[in-house]
């Protein structure tokens, strides 16, 4: 008898001998082991500190995803300040960057974390993915460097509309139980090294477009939110990052929604 009809079997034994089946597979099955997802988490990014700081599943807390770019990296730690004791949040262990890489740092993610791919892994499911890319996508990079005058935009309008498509495909069929948020981009600047101003308008109109097909997808305008506080709030003109009063409010918002998701 192979081991998995083994393992089969056993559970179905348990149930004559008095032994409930979630009970049995506590015995089948270990729970995670922090030290080894530490490390596994470790060798993802190399960072265990800051927003990218190792996280432990805690029984009974809802499970919360952050995928985003250097934005959510900055408002990463307020979310987590402001759901403190009602979630478990965690972060991509990198810059989510471009809607290109979405699918591929997920997936390596979960194959490196969780069970069964890790032994004694992370073995929960998602409660909420909140979710954004974009701002990546609209840069002009030239070998590798910004530059909006001879780069060339990373991603079309026409690929990012489909990669979300494939995107929203994705986290549906691997996460269902998931309550989806997809955040908009904040604003572009004027001036900005790399981007044109108003084209993060673009681009969300383009990311509204096709999260209309999908009215159970919660959106979280963060653009809306942002822009008329922009001057305060940004790090310096021309900059599309944010000063700790700008990463906080932002923090305030996404933990404010994902707790009416949770």
């Amino acid at each position: 008898m192979e081991r998995r009809d083994f393992i089969k079997f056993l559970g179905g034994a348990s149930l004559f001998m008095g032994v409930t089946p979630s009970v049995f597979s506590s015995f089948t099955k270990k729970s995670c082991d922090e030290e080894k997802c530490r490390a596994a988490w470790k060798g993802l990014g190399g960072k265990d500190k800051g927003p990218f700081r190792y996280i432990h599943p805690q029984e009974g807390m809802p499970k919360v995803l952050l995928y985003g770019d250097s934005i959510s990296i900055g408002y990463t730690e307020a979310v987590r300040t402001e759901l403190d004791g009602k979630a478990n949040v965690f972060r991509l262990f990198t810059n989510g960057e471009s809607s290109n890489v979405f699918i591929q740092r997920m997936e390596l993610m979960k194959t490196s974390m969780f069970q069964p791919f890790l032994n004694e892994g992370w073995d929960f499911k998602w409660d909420v993915i909140h979710f954004n890319v974009g701002l990546h996508d609209l840069k002009y990079l030239n070998n590798n460097h910004l530059d909006k005058e001879n780069g060339k935009q990373v991603t079309s309008i026409r690929r990012y509309k489909a990669n979300l498509k494939e995107i929203v495909r994705y986290l549906k069929s691997e996460f269902p139980q998931a309550r989806l948020i997809f955040a908009t981009t904040t604003p572009v600047p004027e001036n900005a090294e790399g981007r044109f101003e108003g084209d993060s308008i673009k681009y969300n109109k383009a990311a509204l477009d096709v999260l209309a097909r999908f009215p159970e997808i919660v959106i979280n305008d963060l653009y809306s939110l942002t822009k008329p506080n922009h001057e305060e709030w940004m790090i310096k003109p021309g900059n599309v990052h944010y000063n700790n009063t700008g990463r906080a409010m932002q923090g305030k918002e996404v933990a404010r929604i994902i707790a009416k998701n949770l």
